[in-house]
C-alpha cells in the first residue's frame, strides 16, 4: 500500500478525466479543439485521457455534423458523455408496496415498475418482491444487470450509514435488518440505503415543488407522519439518521396514537388502515360530527408535530406528501396553523411528485453516488502496488 501525492500520475490522470467529464457533461458535445479551450489541458494530454475513457466507455464519439461533414478534408472529432453505458435504479420498499424506476447515468427515465404487497408481508417476502420486480423493469428495458452502477432505496425507518434499518416498525421484520448488503448481493453495485422521507425531501428539491429552495421540511403525513428536511441543500439525517421522526412525539406523553384519534365511537379504530381513515374524511366532509371532531384531533397531532419540526429548523417551505396530503381538508388547516404557532410561518405545498416521490429520491442518491465517484478527486488517495 503506498500514498500517492498531488504529483502522482495516476491522481493526475484522474483529476484531468474528472474535469473531462465534467466538460462534456455541461457542454453535451464538444470537439478536441473546444475540449482544450474548456478544460486548459494541453492537446496531448487531452488525447491521452479521451482514450482512456471512450475504453472505459464513459465518452463516446459522436457523429460530425452534417453540414460540416461535406466540406473537403477530415471533420473535427466531437465526442460526448455516454449516458447509455450504464444505467442506476431507484427504489422504494414501502409497507404497502415496491416500486422501482430506472435511468441512465444523467438521470434520464427509462422505466418504472410497481407492485403491491401485503402489509403484513415478511422480510424475506418483501426482499423477493422487490428483486422480482427490478428483476422485469430491466427485461422490459432491455438492460441487463450488469450495467447497473448504483442502486438508491428509500424505506421507512431509522437507516444507519451502511444501509442497516436500526428501528423499522412500518415493516414487519425490518428493525436490524442488514438491507443494504442483502440487496448489494443481487445487484453487485453500490446500494444506497435512505429513510423515505429523506429520499422524497430529495426527490422535490431535484425534481418537484422544492427545485428553487434549498431549506424544506418534506412531511410524509401518514397514520405516523415522518418528515425529512434538507438544509442549506444538503440533507440533514442528524447524528444517528433519527432527524425528522415527528411520528415519535407522541410519546411525549400526549398519548396522540392515530388509532384514538381517528375514532368516533370511543373505541379504538379498527382496522388502522388507509381505507378506514379516508371513509372518517369523507364522513366528515359530508357533515358527521363525530367524524369531523376525529379529523379535527389527527390534523391537530399533524400540525403539532410539523410545528415542532418548523420551529428548530426555521425552513423556507414545507411540502406535504404522503397519501394523506391527498384527502380533503388537510392543507389549509396546516397552512393556517403553522400561521399560529411558529414565528415565521413557512410556505406550505403539496408534492409535486406524489407516489413517486421515494423513488424518485432514491434514485437521486444513486445519482449523487455515482457523481462522486466519477467527478469527487481526493487531495490524497491511497492505491495498491
Amino acid at each position: 500500500m503506498g500514498q500517492l501525492t498531488g504529483g502522482d500520475p495516476s491522481l493526475l490522470r484522474r483529476i484531468n478525466s474528472a474535469v473531462v467529464l465534467h466538460a462534456l457533461r455541461d457542454a453535451e458535445i464538444l470537439t478536441l479543439t473546444e475540449l482544450v479551450s474548456v478544460t486548459g489541458l494541453s492537446r496531448p494530454t487531452l488525447e491521452g485521457v479521451i482514450e482512456g475513457l471512450v475504453e472505459s466507455g464513459l465518452v463516446v464519439e459522436a457523429a460530425a455534423e452534417p453540414s460540416k461533414s461535406r466540406r473537403q478534408g477530415r471533420p473535427a472529432r466531437r465526442f460526448r458523455f455516454h449516458a447509455e453505458s450504464g444505467h442506476l435504479l431507484g427504489i422504494e420498499i414501502g409497507p404497502h408496496r415496491v416500486s422501482a424506476l430506472l435511468s441512465d447515468l444523467e438521470g434520464q427515465l427509462r422505466g418504472s415498475v410497481s407492485r403491491d404487497v401485503a402489509e403484513d408481508a415478511a422480510a424475506e417476502e418483501r426482499l423477493e418482491k422487490t428483486r422480482a420486480a427490478v428483476g422485469d423493469l430491466l427485461r422490459r428495458s432491455g438492460v441487463p444487470r450488469s450495467s447497473l452502477r448504483a442502486v438508491g432505496v428509500g424505506t421507512p425507518g431509522i437507516v444507519e450509514a451502511d444501509g442497516t434499518v436500526r428501528l423499522g416498525t412500518a415493516i414487519p421484520g425490518w428493525t436490524g435488518l442488514r438491507l443494504g448488503e442483502r440487496l448489494q448481493r443481487s445487484f453487485r453495485c453500490p446500494v444506497i440505503v435512505e429513510n423515505d422521507a429523506n429520499a422524497a425531501a430529495v426527490a422535490e428539491h431535484w425534481r418537484g415543488a422544492a427545485r428553487d429552495s434549498s431549506d424544506l421540511v418534506f412531511v410524509l403525513a401518514g397514520l405516523s407522519p415522518g418528515a425529512g428536511a434538507l438544509i442549506g441543500g444538503r440533507l440533514h439525517r442528524g447524528f444517528g439518521g433519527a432527524a425528522g421522526e415527528i411520528g415519535a412525539l407522541h410519546l411525549l406523553g400526549r398519548e396522540a396514537f392515530p388509532e384514538k384519534l381517528l375514532s368516533t365511537t370511543g373505541e379504538p379504530l379498527h382496522p388502522l388502515d388507509e381505507t378506514a381513515v379516508a371513509h372518517v374524511f369523507s364522513r366528515a366532509a359530508a357533515g358527521e360530527a363525530g367524524a369531523r371532531d376525529a379529523v379535527e384531533r389527527f390534523l391537530q397531532r399533524l400540525v403539532h408535530d410539523v410545528a415542532a419540526l418548523v420551529l428548530a429548523l426555521d425552513p423556507e417551505l414545507v411540502i406535504v406528501g404522503g397519501w394523506a396530503a391527498g384527502l380533503d381538508g388537510v392543507l389549509e388547516p396546516l397552512r393556517r396553523e403553522l400561521d399560529r404557532y411558529c414565528l415565521r410561518p413557512p410556505q406550505v405545498k403539496q408534492s409535486m411528485l406524489g407516489d413517486s416521490a421515494i423513488a424518485t429520491g432514491a434514485l437521486r442518491l444513486a445519482l449523487d453516488h455515482l457523481e462522486h465517484e466519477l467527478f469527487a478527486v481526493e487531495s490524497t488517495v491511497t492505491a495498491r502496488h
